[in-house]
């Protein structure tokens, strides 16, 4: 038994706001950035991007619920519990919550791998969904330009197969620089009923809160161009492929001018190599399996034999591993 993509959906919040910066426009390449409504959870998104999925797949065969967010209902009970209930799926199936970003849906995968090829699951639906906007401080220009809303759901399913459908994982965890992707307060190292609210205007005059997202820009770069290019080769020689072999790369997509710098630095300019962030903006672990569902748009599956997928941000987290979508409907 081998796991394979079968079916990926997405859901995009109605609100739209535009970056009106001209200048962080042409050097992020976000125009418009979609925002969950103010009563709008990552549950609801969820459900709904669920819903456009499942609307050709049969709710009975799905024994496993996987929910990637960084922005749940609750402290607990287990937001993907909520999701079961509300989808209608069995009372048999497993759910699960887990706290990741940009590395997510990677993490994902390789979750839904492990259930299926050790015969714990079947059909697993894994779920991703984000509301950063409402971290965010809107007075903020340093963050509040690139971080979008949205969710996602892929069908990832057993097939008796020889060949391998998800393959070639890579992870790697560096959790010295936690805190240059970070909400402080809230969670129980500075729960909001103890900590004072801190106000902060930086050099640029953006303003935030110990309650907002803070985000060091500058060291998330510096960590992706670091961490990237070698976990790339890893795979690669891992695998016994060149970079000649991928049919497709897709990267999370985090901004233009990263995607930009890791395309040169891991010499990819000549290859197929996906960066569309215009209408999205940073969707966090939605960037990837968006960005798959828009390539597919434009490629046919059947040519899509090897498709390498990396994530990198917050954590700081990283992960890559290689995906067969020619089963992808």
């Amino acid at each position: 038994m081998k796991a394979y993509i079968e079916r990926i959906t997405y859901y995009l919040p109605e609100k739209v706001e535009e970056n009106l910066n001209e200048r962080l426009r042409v050097k992020t390449g976000i125009e418009y950035r979609h925002v969950a409504g103010g009563n709008e959870t990552s549950s609801d998104m969820a459900v709904k991007a669920a819903e456009k999925l499942l609307a050709d797949v049969s709710k009975e065969n799905i024994d496993y619920v996987l929910f990637c967010s960084q922005s749940p209902d609750y402290y607990l009970p287990t937001t993907a519990c909520i999701i079961q209930d509300r989808l209608g799926l069995s009372k048999n199936c497993g759910a699960l919550d887990y706290n990741h970003g940009c590395t997510g849906y990677i993490y994902g995968l390789g979750l839904a791998k492990g259930l299926i090829e050790s015969g714990q699951a079947r059909n697993v639906l894994l779920l991703t969904a984000e509301t950063y906007s409402k971290y965010i401080n809107p007075e903020d220009h340093a963050v509040l330009p690139l971080f979008g809303d949205a969710a996602t759901a892929t069908l990832v399913v057993g097939k008796e197969s020889d060949s391998e459908g998800l393959y070639g994982f890579k992870y790697g965890t560096d959790g010295s620089g936690y805190n240059n992707l970070i909400v402080p307060v809230g969670g129980a190292r500075h729960p909001y009923q103890t900590t004072e609210i801190k106000n902060v205007t930086d050099r640029y005059d953006n303003k935030r809160t110990n309650r907002n997202l803070f985000m060091d820009g500058g060291a998330i770069m510096d960590f992706a161009l670091e961490v990237v290019p070698p976990s790339l080769n890893e795979i690669f020689s891992a695998n016994n492929l060149d970079r000649t072999d991928i049919d497709y790369y897709v990267f999370h997509q985090a901004n233009n001018f990263m995607l930009k710098s890791l395309q040169k630095i891991c010499k990819l300019k000549k290859l197929p190599y996906w960066n569309d962030v215009q209408e999205y903006g940073n969707t966090v672990s939605n960037s990837i399996p968006i960005a798959l569902v828009d390539m597919m748009k434009e490629n046919e599956p059947e040519n899509l034999h090897r498709v390498m997928l990396m994530g990198f941000g917050v954590g700081l987290s990283w992960g890559g591993c290689i995906v067969d979508l020619t089963e992808c409907l």
